[in-house]
């Protein structure tokens, strides 16, 4: 341990190209994609045989075999056996809660280095039965004896087989998470015209970003792929309104998939490390995480799902002393055109900075070329662990291009919460 809070320093990221569910990475699994890109890292860095104090990675979309998931990834590649795994989940949140976490060992000294990690993919959904059938093949599987056997199925009915699949909702009120945000449009008033805009700007950012090899140390050609497959750079504001809306028929329903990240299958993973160690192991740094907060909302009793992160940022500012136009660059998840429109029109209002974040004024509004300059998960997809470790590989060469600068992460999750975190370079 140390007696001083020692700075946590971002090495970089590599990620595998993210691909819509159900496509080209159909046949792979959760432990493929990460053990996949932990090796990214590893070729990257040159960590091969290494033993890193952690690696701390989680998916959302899991199956029971996946209990160990990070250990049995990074048992997949080239670094040292001897290295922890630590398997960690929170929703979208996942993969910076787990950047964080290391942070804060790295920060108190109890650690020098780790690897944060996120998979998810919905191509390979973990598929289950009804608890009474469930129940009678543990019965089975305890029996001793033929008679034990056939008891286990005493009563059974061919419906106990009908399969349950992976819910997309919310369990506390079985509304989806684009159904909660078509309730945080209306609230907020955010035209469809804005949502469309929003997804059109982050396909042609993203485009834009591929073409320019921005993306060329960030993202390793794996399954026969080298870029993202939901990007479209020939998105137009005709093509995005001729879309149906998907959550909603009503006459103001305003959520398409155009403006909604599709479901997505991939995985991302960052090196953080103490500046001693980046030091000694001759590795440059990229940036530095100076700041987070994790924050909920109670959305069950009508609080907008996804409005967490107007709290996590607020809190966040007030501890820092810094003002929400005191950044160059903002990485907002854009889990929906919508959910970005209600954060920045949130922190606009005075009304609900004064009441819900007990502020004197409004946060303000802020410059909207600094934000998602290389576009997001509207483009991108949003493998739902995998975000983080993606947003912070992406500022954190972002920054060291730049040269110096600060930046600010913000991240929606299921369950109504957000995480925040700060980036800066010197």
């Amino acid at each position: 341990m140390s007696d001083q809070i020692r700075r946590i320093a971002v090495i970089g990221g590599s990620r595998i190209p993210f691909c819509r569910s159900n496509s080209i990475y159909s046949e792979k699994t959760n432990l493929d994609m990460l053990a996949a890109t932990i090796q990214g890292v590893v070729d990257r860095f040159g960590l091969d045989g290494k033993q890193l104090d952690e690696v701390v990675a989680g998916a959302v979309t899991s199956h029971s075999k996946d209990w160990n998931l990070a250990r049995e990834a990074l048992l997949s590649t080239t670094l040292s056996p001897l290295t922890p795994g630590i398997t960690l989940q929170q929703a979208c949140g996942t993969s910076l809660q787990s950047a964080l976490m290391i942070g804060a060992k790295i920060a108190t000294g109890q650690i020098e280095c780790g690897i944060a990690a996120g998979t998810d993919t919905t191509s390979d959904a973990p598929i289950s039965f009804g608890r009474k059938f469930s129940q009678r093949l543990v019965k089975m599987g305890a029996a001793r004896t033929a008679k034990q056997r056939l008891k286990a199925f005493k009563g059974f009915s061919p419906a106990e087989l009908k399969p349950v699949l992976p819910a997309n909702g919310e369990p506390r009120t079985g509304l989806s998470m684009g159904g909660h945000c078509e309730r945080m449009a209306r609230e907020w008033k955010i035209p469809r015209k804005e949502q469309d805009q929003l997804a059109m700007e982050s396909h042609q950012k993203a485009a834009r970003a591929y073409d320019e090899g921005v993306f060329d140390d960030l993202v390793m050609p794996w399954g026969g792929v080298s870029r993202d497959n939901n990007i479209r750079g020939d998105s137009t504001m005709e093509k995005l309104g001729s879309l149906r809306t998907v959550f909603s028929k009503a006459p103001d329903a305003t959520l398409t998939a155009g403006n909604s990240t599709p479901l997505t299958d991939g995985a991302a993973a960052v090196l953080l490390a103490s500046e001693e160690w980046a030091k000694a192991n001759d590795l440059q740094v990229q940036a530095y995480i100076t700041a987070s907060r994790t924050s909920a909302v109670d959305f069950v009793n009508d609080e907008g799902l996804l409005m967490a992160p107007t709290v996590a940022v607020s809190e966040m500012l007030q501890r820092t002393g810094l003002k929400l136009q005191d950044f160059d660059y903002y990485e907002i998840h854009e889990a929906f055109a919508a959910q970005v429109l209600c954060t920045l029109a949130a922190w606009e209002s005075e009304t609900y900075c004064r009441e819900r974040l007990g502020l004197e004024a409004a946060l303000g509004s802020i410059d909207r070329n600094k934000m998602n300059i290389h576009g997001s998960s509207l483009a991108v997809g949003h493998p739902f662990a995998a975000t983080g470790a993606r947003i912070v590989g992406n500022l954190a060469q972002i920054l060291e291009q730049a040269g110096s600068g600060r930046g600010l992460i913000s991240i929606c999750t299921a369950g109504g919460m957000g995480v925040a975190a700060i980036m800066e370079r010197d």
